[in-house]
């Protein structure tokens, strides 16, 4: 299994991006997956569905299973949260990762970053960066400059890039 990391400031449009990119992947015939980080309390099943009153009560894991998907809650409730090696080890086998987010860990990672959006770039202090995708074209970056449409570029720079990733 390979991974390569998306990593920018909230509202960069690394979800937008991975939303297009995902497709071409696929098109290449990889089977990919995803691991979105969030730095907020986030709730993936309704207030007053089972899943959530089985969480509520206190299980430690809900499994929501039917014909279309399985979902896996888990609650961390006092624990640490997971490592990004932990958390790929949780993942069904597949030829590529896809890591949004993670940005202060060590992983490769492709930067994505808008003109016009106030924060500053990460690769300077980042040496596992090893592209930009931008739609800031003349930016003058020690990694590759990709262009933030140019999503057959940004593919072939995921799976160059993607880094082999043990399972545990």
């Amino acid at each position: 299994m390979r991974m390569m990391g998306f990593a920018g400031w909230s509202g960069a449009g690394k979800t937008t991006l991975l939303a297009r990119l995902i497709p071409a992947l696929i098109a290449r015939g990889l089977r990919v997956s995803t691991i979105k980080h969030a730095h907020h309390r986030f709730e993936i099943d309704l207030p007053g569905k089972d899943s959530w009153r089985h969480r509520e009560a206190g299980a430690s894991e809900v499994l929501v299973s039917s014909s279309r998907r399985v979902a896996l809650m888990r609650e961390l409730r006092e624990q640490a949260e997971p490592s990004l090696e932990e958390l790929l080890a949780m993942l069904s086998a597949v030829d590529l990762v896809l890591v949004e987010g993670f940005k202060s860990n060590p992983h490769p990672k492709i930067e994505v970053h808008r003109r016009g959006h106030d924060r500053p770039y990460l690769w300077p202090a980042d040496p596992s960066i090893i592209a930009i995708a931008t739609d800031h074209p003349r930016i003058e970056a020690r990694p590759m400059v990709l262009d933030i449409d140019d999503i057959e570029a940004i593919a072939d720079a995921t799976v160059a890039g993607a880094v082999t990733v043990s399972r545990g």
